[in-house]
């Protein structure tokens, strides 16, 4: 089974190796041979470096490429990837005297080779280059003819210069395979390739029913198909095709100075894009196509059903269990499930699963033999719009067991409402003897795990809404205790904006978010025209009390970076993460709470927005705060994430200056702030005068120019312009 995908953005393996370097030179010369811990780097200092390695804890060797200067070893390229030795010391790779590269075991059998015979044997070397090129070549000089390339026979990895097409004195289509599993670079299941014409007619790129089409020596926009807009600009940049009188292949520079990229198919089969920049300790994804690892063709094999809600993500249906459970183990799934019992047409039975869903391209078989599977099930939260029941037929006997731990359960469950049941009685009694009467801590759980809090119960907690922590356009924020003393802050609405079962719903929705960097709900009251909404309390109060107060204390730059980055983290999750893109609609420093420790929590949920992944409609209502608010909002165009990424660039420019940024807008735009900062990152000037002065210029230049650039880059004024909140996350980590 091979799906087709498109060729940007992969991912390695971090994996351990028991090869090291003895040799600085690059090149094998004819009779000269590698063995053991022997290796040779490219001339650039080691960039690349080849020799034995073994995967992880497989006790396998292999020929390898792998960057040869940074901590973690990446394998880019494999040479006998189906064919593994087993004691490196013994084994050797040489150059052969009729000009081939090959491979032998320890019983010196060749079990690999370049199979390229020069005319010139005795002349041929073998050459690491400094791009991880591993040439055979008539001789040391560089223009020499070159009978053999790494690059032409490409395993998991594309490089920048890597070329993905096809070749005519081979015949052969150059394309990428995924490894096995972490342990095992034999091909697995899932592949990539381009479809080159070959009469020059048309070339496309493909990726997961997406095409990039390459026409008259260009890209051009009309030629994408289903590819994300954020995309192309990167792709018209840096990829091209290449027709040569043998040869017709795409390939693609780096794009990101002084920084190390290689695009990976995963043996999970998702397509990933990889960096490694200054100060880096590990790699960082850049980009991954699918988006969700359960949306890869195939990823659960056969019987098998994938959730994103928990680890691990595969699953055997009930009935079945792993093929090969060591595979399992390793995070191969692809062989899927196989039943437990074999069916026995008069005494089987049905197993319902709920909260499944189909996948998008399902089709009604009529099942004749036993071989034909079912694949690409998910698992979701309850979800009545998506999740349907599916029926799963298995033998009678796998139900006996559940049967009988059904029975075990009763059991314990009888035994502990009865010892529950006499505990509450007590605790009545207390309760009545001690003449206590109804408190706050007396409320009902809601669905999803949140409390439905009767209003009277937050009159009291909040002591009749008297302790005021902010107001904004929809309400007004109290600080409230629970009966267990925990603090609580609750938001009370001002209007009846919605019936009360729109206002369940999407508090329900609200409720089910969890992310570190945002703030928690814990419940809500819904009494005729009431509604309230109950979070956590932060004790250090609101990002607007520490910048613009004249009482507060000054944050340091490390800690406004913190909060930058985490407000960041925490909208990218709202935009990008959930089911529905949830747009807050009024991002600003009074929405961004912080805890103890000054770590933001972003808050505001009361104007939030559900949208879907539909951004053609367009709100009737403006909503947000005047500073905040993206153009959009007064010009009538369709409202998208971007309004919350304007939003955010506005917030970012006042954690760098700790003022207003529009305390002066009406003096006029030479004095209004964004307009300044614009104007001194396009200029020569140093980014520490936007620097707030009480921080006597103590900051991280290189973090404060780059917040600079990055609030500038949010605030354009077109929002196909601005980045998403996935590449400002991205950014302010530095990558």
């Amino acid at each position: 089974m091979k799906s087709c995908f498109f060729l940007p953005f992969l991912h390695l393996f971090s994996l351990s190796f028991k090869a090291h370097p003895c040799r600085g030179s690059d090149t094998i010369f004819p009779g000269q041979s590698l063995s053991g811990n022997q290796t040779i780097r490219s001339d650039d200092g080691g960039t690349f470096e080849l020799g034995f390695f073994t995967p992880g804890n497989s006790r396998n060797y292999y020929i390898g490429i792998w960057y040869g200067r940074l901590p973690t070893k990446t394998v880019v390229w494999v040479a006998n990837r189906d064919q593994p030795l087993s004691d490196p010391s013994s084994s050797t790779l040489q150059l052969s005297h009729d000009g081939r590269l090959v491979l032998l075991n320890q019983s010196k059998t060749e079990i690999w080779s370049t199979d390229v015979n020069s005319t010139t044997s005795d002349s041929t070397i073998a050459v690491l280059l400094d791009d991880g090129n591993l040439v055979v070549r008539g001789g040391t000089n560089s223009s020499s003819v070159v009978y053999w390339q790494s690059f032409d026979h490409p395993t998991d990895t594309w490089l920048p210069g890597g070329r993905i097409g096809y070749s005519k004195l081979t015949n052969e289509k150059m394309f990428l395979t995924a490894w096995s599993n972490p342990e095992n670079p034999a091909p697995g299941i899932f592949s990539s390739k381009a479809e080159v014409g070959q009469n020059g007619a048309s070339h496309d790129l493909l990726w997961n029913h997406s095409k990039m089409y390459w026409s008259s020596g260009e890209w051009t926009g009309k030629n994408f198909v289903n590819v994300p807009e954020i995309d192309r600009d990167y792709y018209i940049k840096n990829f091209r095709f290449v027709k040569t009188e043998n040869e017709s292949y795409f390939t693609y520079d780096a794009g990101f100075p002084s920084v190390d990229t290689r695009f990976v198919l995963d043996y999970t089969g998702q397509l990933k894009q990889f960096v490694w920049g200054k100060d880096f300790t590990e790699w960082a994804i850049y980009w991954t196509r699918p988006t969700l690892q359960c949306e890869v063709h195939g990823f659960c094999g056969p019987f098998g059903s994938c959730s994103t809600t928990k680890e691990p993500l595969c699953e055997c249906l009930k009935g079945f269990e792993p093929t090969l459970l060591k595979d399992w183990e390793l995070e191969d799934h692809s062989g899927g499930c196989v039943r437990k019992t074999p069916l026995q047409c008069w005494n089987d039975t049905f197993f319902v699963i709920s909260n499944t869903v189909f996948p998008v391209d399902a089709e009604k078989l009529t099942v004749t033999k036993p071989e034909e599977s079912l694949f690409n099930l998910q698992k979701v939260l309850a979800d009545k719009e998506r999740g349907k029941d599916f029926h799963v037929r298995i033998a009678a006997s796998e139900l006996v067991e559940t049967g009988k731990n059904t029975i075990t359960w009763i059991l314990i469950g009888t035994i502990g409402g009865f010892f529950l049941v006499l505990a509450i009685v007590l605790i009545v009694f207390l309760i009545l003897y001690r003449g206590q009467r109804q408190t706050v801590g007396q409320v009902q759980a809601g669905e999803d795990y949140l409390v439905l809090f009767k209003y009277k119960d937050l009159q009291t907690a909040t002591k009749n809404f008297s302790e005021k922590l902010g107001e904004g356009g929809c309400g007004s924020v109290f600080k409230g205790t629970l009966p267990n003393a925990s603090a609580i802050a609750v938001k009370k609405l001002n209007h009846l904006m919605k019936g009360e079962k729109q206002f369940r719903a999407e508090v329900r929705s609200i409720g089910t978010i969890q992310h570190i960097n945002l703030v928690r709900l814990r419940g809500f009251c819904a009494e005729a025209s009431k509604r309230c909404i109950v979070f956590d309390y932060m004790p250090n109060g609101s990002l607007e009390y520490h910048l613009f107060r004249r009482d507060s204390e000054t944050l340091d730059w490390k800690t406004r970076y913190r909060i930058a980055k985490g407000s960041a983290r925490g909208l990218a999750y709202l935009h990008e993460k959930c089911r529905d893109c949830i747009i807050l609609c009024d991002i600003k420093p009074e929405n961004i709470l912080l805890d103890a420790e000054y770590n933001p929590k972003v808050a505001g949920f009361g104007l939030s927005k559900f949208m879907g992944r539909d951004f053609s409609r367009v709100l009737t209502t403006m909503r947000g705060t005047r500073g905040y608010l993206a153009p959009e909002w007064l010009s009538g165009e369709a409202i998208t994430p971007k309004v919350d990424v304007f939003s955010y660039g506005m917030v970012l420019l006042e954690i760098i200056s700790g003022r207003r940024n529009r305390d002066l807008l009406d003096v006029g735009i030479d004095h209004y702030f964004p307009s300044r900062a614009a104007h001194i990152v396009n200029s020569s000037h140093g980014a520490v005068t936007l620097l707030d002065s009480r921080l006597e210029g103590n900051a991280d230049m290189e973090e404060l120019s780059r917040a600079c650039k990055i609030a500038c880059w949010c605030i354009q004024d077109h929002e196909k312009e601005r980045p998403t909140m996935g590449q400002v996350v991205r950014f302010l980590e530095g990558v």
